[in-house]
């Protein structure tokens, strides 16, 4: 109560006051409303040319007010928090539905405690950007003395902290502090003529005790070791052959080209190809695909959801049978059933929709040597770049930064800038080895389905029978 109670007062409300927002939300129909106010200050510093060149804040408050008539929806938003433009947000939410009368009994308010999922040990607000100046100098330091070749580093620090304040006509009211902090750096290196790069980064939702030398050093070492390989690397032969993806980054692939097809909007419509595979089995019993958003500290995890539900630890393919779609309130309500915590919003001026939160396959039995020894010709994938998919067909292309050709069970010769093409569902279904090394990638992810969302991925390393390789 001591949260609710705090942000109550920075945003100016009593409960009186937000049952009074509910009643008019509600005054010309509809089955539910809520009330989602944030306020978030974020920070960011740079560093280009071994020196910090810029900095900045940016603040955002706000509120949004939303009703729920079935499944037609009505939104408004209002960055000024007096209850005369609140009210004006509550009645132009209202007019989605068309009543003549109000069904809005005054609930008892219920404050939920949800379970602890992060904390900022050493907040940020007392952190100055000078003081932060000293972890990107070493940054920078460290992968200029790794490799000579090095002509120039690019780094940044990034956090921020948000305060959700939420009520709806249920009585839930609910408040949570949900800080974010990242430091993500890009090395360019020359070597007789040629300019390769690569990127690192890693995010949680920590304070400033998430930047350690020990981070800066794994950092360091990883984005050097990215960029060097690339030096060695070549284009394949082109072709339909077997992918082995390596653990941890190869989320991605997992994350787009198949847990998107997982949300409920898309199976409600119709759209995913899902969408008639409830209860059935639709890859091999060793695959089992986890949203989660429980995990301390991890960048995708949240306290409850963006329409006060608690965040939970959702299967979506358990033992190869399609075992739930991620939902919000709407596809809940539509597929009766309870929602699983992933009704999420990029800020107050958008609805939730549900959203992915932290995604990926847990272990399966093999060794990702085994996986290797057992293809005669293919290419093993660790760093993704950038990709696109179809969300009803599952049709996907990914651009592979970096690999390996995989030559009589062994990886050979690095291999870079290839495409990998295939269909998110076949894929799935022509996975046929599972190693027992999942990992999640805790870089920047950042999902963007008509919004924006922090989000994380990952999965051990896997074994898929087919994909089409777009090499030379």
């Amino acid at each position: 109560m001591k949260k609710a109670e705090e942000l109550m007062s920075m945003f100016g409300v009593t409960t009186d006051d937000l049952k009074k927002l509910v009643k008019v939300a509600l005054s010309k129909g509809g089955n539910y409303a809520d009330i989602y106010f944030e306020h978030s200050i974020s920070n960011e510093i740079n560093l280009r040319d071994s020196e910090a060149n810029g900095a900045g804040t940016h603040i955002d408050y706000g509120v949004g007010i939303r009703v729920l008539d079935g499944e037609s929806t009505g939104y408004a938003y209002t960055e000024i928090t007096t209850m005369e433009e609140m009210l004006k947000a509550a009645s132009t939410a209202a007019a989605i539905a068309n009543s003549s009368k109000s069904f809005y009994a005054e609930p008892s308010v219920s404050v939920t405690d949800f379970p602890e999922r992060y904390k900022s040990l050493i907040p940020w607000t007392g952190i100055g950007f000078s003081e932060r100046v000293p972890a990107l100098a070493e940054l920078d330091e460290t992968i200029f003395k790794s490799d000579k070749r090095v002509v120039k580093v690019l780094a940044k620090i990034s956090d921020s902290n948000t305060k959700i304040l939420f009520f709806n006509s249920e009585g839930t009211l609910a408040a949570d502090e949900r800080p974010m902090a990242s430091i993500a750096v890009t090395c360019i290196m020359q070597n007789n003529g040629r300019t390769e790069n690569g990127s690192s980064s890693r995010s949680f939702r920590m304070g400033y005790e998430m930047i350690t030398k020990e981070l800066i050093k794994e950092i360091a070492e990883e984005v050097v070791n990215k960029t060097s390989i690339q030096f060695e690397a070549g284009r394949p032969s082109g072709g339909e052959m077997p992918v082995v993806m390596g653990a941890g980054s190869s989320g991605i692939l997992l994350h787009e080209a198949i847990g998107h097809a997982f949300e409920a909007d898309f199976n409600r419509m119709g759209t995913s190809i899902f969408s008639d595979k409830l209860g059935k089995k639709i890859c091999s019993e060793d695959i089992s695909v986890v949203d989660d958003g429980t995990i301390y500290s991890n960048r995708g995890s949240i306290t409850f959801d963006d329409e006060g539900i608690i965040s939970q630890k959702t299967y979506m393919v358990k033992d190869g049978v399609l075992n739930s779609y991620l939902h919000d309130r709407i596809s809940a309500e539509y597929y009766k059933t309870e929602p699983t915590g992933n009704g999420r919003r990029e800020s107050f001026r958008f609805m939730p929709l549900p959203r992915m939160r932290t995604t990926y396959m847990e272990s399966g039995k093999s060794k990702e040597t085994d996986l290797i020894a057992s293809v005669k010709k293919g290419i093993f994938v660790d760093n993704f770049s950038n990709g696109q998919v179809q969300i009803g067909a599952g049709d996907f292309t990914f651009f592979v930064k970096s690999g390996y050709l995989i030559e009589n069970g062994r990886l050979t010769r690095p291999v870079k800038d290839i495409n990998i093409i295939g269909n998110g569902p076949e894929a799935l279904a022509d996975i046929v080895g599972v190693a027992d090394n999942s990992v999640i990638d805790n870089g920047t992810w950042t999902c963007g389905k008509e919004q924006y969302c922090a989000v994380s991925c990952g999965m051990p390393s896997v074994l898929v029978n087919k994909l089409t390789v777009g090499g030379v």
